[in-house]
């Protein structure tokens, strides 16, 4: 039966503005509430941006596809009239969403405590560069800076060259969904304790983690710091009519590539076996590649890789993407409702409470009669009921999430980095394993195999299992099946992100779950969907981000393009937390469970949706520029006379006169036809040459020091595995020391968000060992005795260390 959407009844007031605060309330509204986005009577700066230039009536195609499904006011809280309006507004909310500086909205009398002071029940989540307190709290910056601070532009690039960031302004797509988590996950605490709180995002912490694939713990378990931006071998390849991308992860993956390319000779030699081996190899390896790649169109090596098992994908970009037969076939674009463009679809679908149907985004202002009317005659049918607590037992200090209980059957990095964010939020999150089958991520380890338990020092795996309890069950076997079951009976949500023939294989449809526990939100994350021409394809971060358009945006304009490095796996891992929560909240409604397939791939779609949407409303087709793109200018990485890198980036008109207040003996004033963003893009390589000589002549440190001082947004490039150096992150303890029985005592990035009740710290235990907790979870919970545990552990249905390692080496 199907039933209203997750989020039906919930008024949420957007103050949100660019695609951080857009896409945070566009998954709110995706998710049936009712999303009001008001702005000042200049509107949101997205809405006069196109990257085409083309000229703009109300809004840009990105506006658009942004605030989807919302409805629009114009009110101007400077005032002390629209101050009132807004405060009545807020009375209505259980939500507030809002992207300003530290201290601004407080200084204009509608903060936190004037949304506490109407509502006790609401929550406002506040969205910003830094967060609040700390030292850098108020420092100028954008996506392009903080993804310099944080670690994450160094590494891209190739060797003598000056990297560059990700296209596609990743870090405030990451932004936009971590606060949709927060938001709807401190909403049902809300609701169960009526009570709400505070939550203080920082954009800095989710993009640290997030966009460098937890670097700074690699370099805290290793020891080596000193990292260069490489080139994978093989990656992104040239074919004949375009490029391919691969990701080859396993040692089976490689083995089979080296068939593929014709070089089967290749998997005997150890040093290749290694992604670093293939990089040193140089152009013996990455040469021959090449020349097979070349020799053939994409579409036959898609072919003949995939008949291999081998993660591949032709790269998408705004022309071609929505047109893969995947997507075609599957519906993932869709007619934007106002029309001129088409749109991916929401990344996540529940079969009992749908997303709504998307409606056009709003004109500036274009309800704000009916918005103040309603609220003038107190009849306001959108508005969202107070709350008064809907279980007495619960706490307001308690985490949002605690009482919930999680079986995680997931691997790698995407998965376990959803359940790992449930667990942060106080789930108690089982991570199931086998000792026949080990999460793969285990396996990407600081140490060698020559290690007793070295696949219990993996940097990544230990970070996105924090806070979980390990339990192994070899689900071949009828016993092990059995007591998933039963664990499946006494909890309340299920994620996975086994390929689909493998749920097939073990018969764990939703019909049978359901039949278990009717309960329980089950959470399905395949990599590209559970029907369709690519249902049975592998794919990692990597694929999604060839496939999507990421890779198409990253890169130089005289190379092949880049990945992103990573972002797409917490992105899929996000969206199906979100997904889990918009399912709770759902069945605090109903009483019923409900099924819901996030797919990673639409997940990247939707982060990369600019070029579709730019493409089929203008027809310019958005292409890679190393750190040139067209939001910015002048922008760009700059070497400085002390050999440091600093990242610099000027968005906005303000920020424009910043610079030529701060440089004005460069007279780039004298450089464009005119101030405007387009005729400065038009001479951004006029603008580098001169930014890059007055750079080399000054230290790094000194060139962003005078920069910032007025305004303008500027960093030094810290290296990959230096982000948990900042001051910033440190003085918010945005790093936890977590203590590991074998791995020792390491500083782990922790949840990005602070709420107002929050707790000492948000990993309340380390990562498990392999099955640490059958015991304790089997036996104190599902009620199996001694002997039986001890009789699963002989059969190898349960244990503690891999089949491959069934006992300690001797000494």
């Amino acid at each position: 039966m199907v039933g209203r959407p997750a989020l039906d009844g919930v008024r949420v007031v957007d103050l949100g503005w660019g695609i951080a605060g857009g896409y945070a309330t566009k998954l709110l509204a995706d998710a049936g509430a009712d999303v009001v986005k008001v702005e000042l009577p200049d509107g949101d700066p997205l809405r006069g941006y196109s990257a085409s230039f083309a000229p703009i009536d109300d809004h840009g195609p990105l506006f658009g596809f942004l605030n989807t499904t919302k409805r629009g006011a114009v009110l101007d809280y400077r005032t002390a009239t629209g101050r009132a309006r807004l405060l009545d507004l807020y009375a209505t909310a259980e939500l507030v969403m809002e992207r300003s500086e530290p201290g601004e909205m407080e200084s204009l009398g509608v903060g936190w405590e004037a949304l506490a002071d109407r509502r006790p029940d609401a929550t406002m989540v506040s969205v910003s560069n830094f967060g609040r307190g700390g030292p850098w709290s108020r420092r100028p910056a954008n996506e392009f800076t903080l993804m310099a601070i944080a670690g994450s532009t160094a590494t891209r690039g190739q060797p003598g060259r000056i990297p560059f960031n990700a296209g596609g302004r990743i870090g405030e797509w990451m932004g936009g969904l971590t606060a949709a988590v927060a938001a709807t996950s401190a909403l049902r605490r809300a609701r169960r304790t009526g009570k709400g709180d505070h939550v203080d995002l920082s954009l800095l912490e989710t993009i640290t983690p997030t966009c460098t694939n937890v670097q700074t713990l690699w370099g805290s378990f290793t020891g080596d710091y000193d990292t260069r931006a490489l080139l994978e071998v093989p990656s992104v390849e040239p074919t004949r009519d375009g490029y391919v991308g691969f990701c080859v992860f396993t040692g089976q993956q490689w083995q089979d590539f080296t068939v593929l390319v014709g070089h089967p000779e290749w998997a005997g030699d150890p040093e290749l076996a290694t992604m670093g081996g293939r990089i040193a190899a140089g152009e013996s390896i990455a040469g021959a590649i090449r020349e097979w790649t070349s020799a053939r169109t994409t579409e036959e090596v898609v072919h003949q890789a995939t008949l291999l098992r081998i993660p591949v994908a032709p790269i998408g970009n705004g022309a071609n993407v929505a047109e893969f037969d995947q997507f075609a076939q599957r519906g993932v674009y869709e007619p934007h409702p106002g029309g001129g463009f088409v749109q991916p679809r929401v990344p996540y679908r529940n079969n009992s409470h749908p997303s709504v149907a998307f409606r056009p985004a709003p004109r500036l202002g274009q309800h704000t009669d009916d918005v103040l009317g309603r609220l003038r005659a107190g009849g306001d049918s959108g508005a969202s009921a107070r709350q008064s607590g809907t279980d007495p037992a619960a706490s307001p200090d308690a985490l949002p999430l605690e009482g919930v209980r999680v079986v995680d059957m997931t691997a790698f990095w995407a998965g376990p980095y959803a359940t790992m964010m449930l667990a942060c939020l106080g789930a108690d999150v089982i991570h199931i394993e086998s000792v026949q089958r080990p999460d793969g991520m285990r396996f990407g380890s600081s140490r060698t195999p020559a290690d007793d338990q070295w696949w219990e020092f993996g940097p990544t795996f230990q970070h996105a299992n924090a806070g979980k309890r390990s339990v192994t069950l070899d689900l071949t076997r009828p016993e092990g099946m059995e007591l998933l079951h039963r664990l499946i009976e006494v909890s309340d949500a299920m994620v996975e992100n086994f390929s689909p023939r493998v749920i097939d294989q073990f018969k764990l449809d939703w019909d049978t779950v359901i039949n278990l526990n009717p309960r329980l939100v089950m959470v399905r994350m395949p990599a590209f969907g559970l029907d369709g021409p690519w249902r049975d394809r592998v794919g990692f971060a990597q694929t999604m981000e060839q496939v999507s358009g990421m890779c198409w945006l990253s890169g130089y304009p005289d190379a092949a393009p880049q990945l992103a490095r990573g972002p797409s796996d917490p992105l899929a891992g996000l969206h199906a937390a979100y997904a889990v929560i918009c399912g709770l909240h759902a069945r605090e409604r109903t009483g019923k469970g409900s099924f819901v397939e996030a797919t990673m791939v639409e997940t990247a779609l939707n982060a990369a949706a600019e070029q579709v949407v730019e493409y089929s409303a203008t027809g310019h087709l958005m292409a890679r520029e190393a750190n040139h793109h067209p939001y910015a200018c002048p922008q760009g990485v700059y070497a400085c006379s002390d050999g440091a890198l600093i990242a610099l980036s000027v968005e906005s008109d303000e920020h424009w006169a910043q610079l030529l207040a701060a440089v004005p003996e460069l007279e780039l004033d004298q450089v464009a036809d005119s101030a405007a963003l387009a005729d400065r893009f038009a001479a951004r390589h006029a603008f580098d040459e001169r930014l890059s000589r007055w750079c080399g002549g000054l230290a790094a440190s000194d060139v962003v020091e005078r920069l910032i001082s007025f305004g303008v947004p500027a960093a030094e490039v810290e290296i990959s595995r230096g982000g948990d150096r900042n001051p910033q992150v440190n003085a918010r303890g945005f790093y936890e020391a977590v203590e590991h029985r074998l791995a020792g005592t390491h500083r782990f990035p922790a949840f990005p968000a602070r709420f107002g009740r929050q707790p000492d710290r948000w990993f309340t235990r380390p990562a498990p060992t392999l099955g640490e907790h059958n015991a304790e979870v089997l036996g104190g919970l599902l009620g199996v005795d001694d002997g039986d545990l001890a009789r699963l552990e002989a059969a190898h249905i349960i244990g503690t260390r891999p089949a491959f390692a069934p006992s300690s080496p001797a000494v």
